[in-house]
């Protein structure tokens, strides 16, 4: 969910505009995406949308939030081409205006003039950003690596990076994501010798390999290790067949033609022939590989010949789903390899000593920590510190943090209103968490529904009460509870006063009071009771 506003007098920038997935708590809910209720209040100051990279956390929220800010929007091309179908999708892209850069570009916004520095990531076309304000020259990193063999050959413009320290810069704020990890991080080059060992391996049965669909350099290692030993290529998943689709049409992905077939003409050719390439590695339970696990997928099913390959990190909180999907693959005989037993997955982040290098290149007066927990911007402003940056020039910031920088100082002055927005369905910002704690109520307690008919002008029961349950009882075996909640709604109808006889919300009160001490008393459950008197 990173999003960050620059403001300098009456000018605004805003880098990066992402979405996060939903917590475990969050029930129902499809996606979060960051409360932009200043940017709504400043909108007349925003001058435009920087996007460092693709990915979700970082463009995902740019279909919601543009429906209340929409400034110009400005990123690589392949940054720019998965926003395209995004906007597309949710019928916007008419009504925005996309600005494509290159690495070493320049674009001028009010107040500020911003220069796309290339970074290695695990998506193409990342970039990092020097920001040149009338305060001094801010250095953003945005998500990056310094892989010296990129499978594209496009290094981290170290030397750009180097030119912006020479000259003297403000601020820099920099990707914390791995700065627990020691050393260096490996090159995606190592995964592509990994993939290659296992196709050379495994000469029988289907080959499947499950990648985040946004991974063009890892798509494009897959695919030139299966033609290397003649598989024709499938593409699964709807996010995976788009991405394929827009990196190949910007020259961003070389695959012939020829080498790729349609998921319905695989019949037409040998197992030990065909490579599939899928969403899915995090077990989602709509996920194309999931439901292949489950035999449920339209046109493919796990064979106990198959190999599958989760080429993917285990990422936090998904580690069961994952399990999960392990656990399917594996009872119908295929063969599982991932990221624990393999070395086909390596991180797109920095770790330590990268970290230091940038740091030594740039350094800056004052550096900023961002991207990760608040644990890891803790730990990567203690590993900067160590390098002799004094503590003072260290600053931690947090969501709604208002960090003012000159010339010569840098201090959280104050807090501006930030958070999370859920999205659910069609609706947005309609779930709050009143909302999520009764969901979490319902889901752990189960309801009782009472309802009744009662007499307007004399309060006495003309019909019921009739008492269903849902995820509370089972009604059937549990006959005797519901007849003494009955009786126990009944006499609380009966000793009401007169008031409460003909105002219903009052008795709806009683009645639920009356039968959450019983459930409470007798069973140790805390059911949302809904009582629904109608008159006659």
């Amino acid at each position: 969910m990173n999003i960050m506003a620059m403001e300098y007098g009456d000018d605004i920038i805003v880098i990066d505009a992402g979405l996060m997935f939903p917590e475990s708590y969050m029930l129902g809910v499809d996606i979060v995406i960051p409360d932009i209720s200043y940017l709504k209040k400043n909108s007349e100051k925003i001058r435009g949308i920087i996007l460092t990279h693709g990915h979700e956390d970082h463009v995902g929220a740019l279909p919601f939030i543009l429906r209340d800010i929409n400034p110009p929007i400005y990123g690589t091309r392949l940054t720019l081409g998965f926003v395209q179908e995004k906007l597309t999708e949710h019928k916007l892209l008419s009504q925005v205006s996309l600005n494509p850069l290159k690495p070493r570009e320049k674009v001028v916004l009010g107040s500020f003039e911003i220069e796309f520095i290339r970074v290695s990531h695990s998506i193409v076309d990342g970039v990092g950003l020097a920001i040149t304000t009338p305060a001094g020259v801010v250095i953003h990193t945005g998500d990056f690596k310094l892989d010296q063999t990129p499978v594209d050959g496009q290094v981290t413009d170290l030397k750009k990076f180097a030119e912006y320290g020479e000259k003297g810069v403000l601020a820099l704020m920099s990707d914390s994501t791995n700065v627990e990890k020691e050393g260096y991080t490996l090159s995606e080059r190592e995964v592509g010798v990994a993939i290659d060992e296992i196709f050379r391996e495994k000469t029988s049965g289907r080959i499947f390999v499950a990648l985040f669909s946004s991974n063009i350099h890892r798509v494009q290692q897959v695919a030139n290790v299966a033609v290397k030993y003649g598989r024709k290529i499938v593409f699964n998943g709807r996010s995976m067949l788009a991405n394929v689709r827009i990196a190949r049409e910007l020259g961003y992905l070389s695959i012939l033609d020829e080498s790729i077939i349609e998921i319905k003409d695989m019949h037409r050719y040998p197992s030990n022939e065909i490579a599939i390439v899928t969403t899915g590695s995090q077990g989602e339970p709509m996920s194309a590989l999931m439901l292949m696990a489950m035999d449920e997928h339209k046109y493919l099913k796990v064979d106990k010949d198959d190999t599958i390959i989760l080429s993917s990190k285990f990422i936090p909180g998904n580690e069961k789903t994952i399990s999960n999907l392990i656990n399917h693959i594996c009872r119908r005989g295929a063969d599982v390899i991932h990221e624990k037993v393999s070395e086909i997955h390596v991180s797109g982040h920095a770790s330590q000593e990268e970290l230091k290098l940038m740091y030594n290149i740039v350094h800056p007066r004052f550096f900023i920590p961002v991207h990760g927990e608040y644990r890891h911007l803790t730990a990567h402003a203690r590993l900067i510190q160590k390098l002799g940056l004094p503590a003072e020039r260290t600053i931690l910031i947090e969501d709604g943090d208002v960090l003012e920088l000159t010339e010569d100082s840098a201090a959280v002055t104050g807090k501006v209103e930030a958070g999370r927005v859920f999205v659910d369905g069609k609706g947005v910002g309609d779930v709050g968490e009143i909302v999520l704690r009764d969901r979490k109520h319902l889901s752990e307690d189960g309801m009782v529904i009472v309802v009744m008919v009662i007499n307007r002008q004399t309060g006495e029961v003309v019909m019921g009460p009739d008492i269903t349950t849902r995820g509370f009882v089972f009604e059937k075996e549990s006959a005797e509870l519901i007849e003494e909640s009955k009786r126990i709604v009944l006499e609380t109808v009966g000793v009401g006063n007169i008031e409460a006889k003909t105002d219903w919300s009052e008795m709806e009160i009683e009645i639920r009071k009356a039968l959450r001490r019983y459930y409470n008393k007798r069973m140790q459950r805390k059911p949302v009771i809904f009582p629904i008197i109608m008159e006659m």
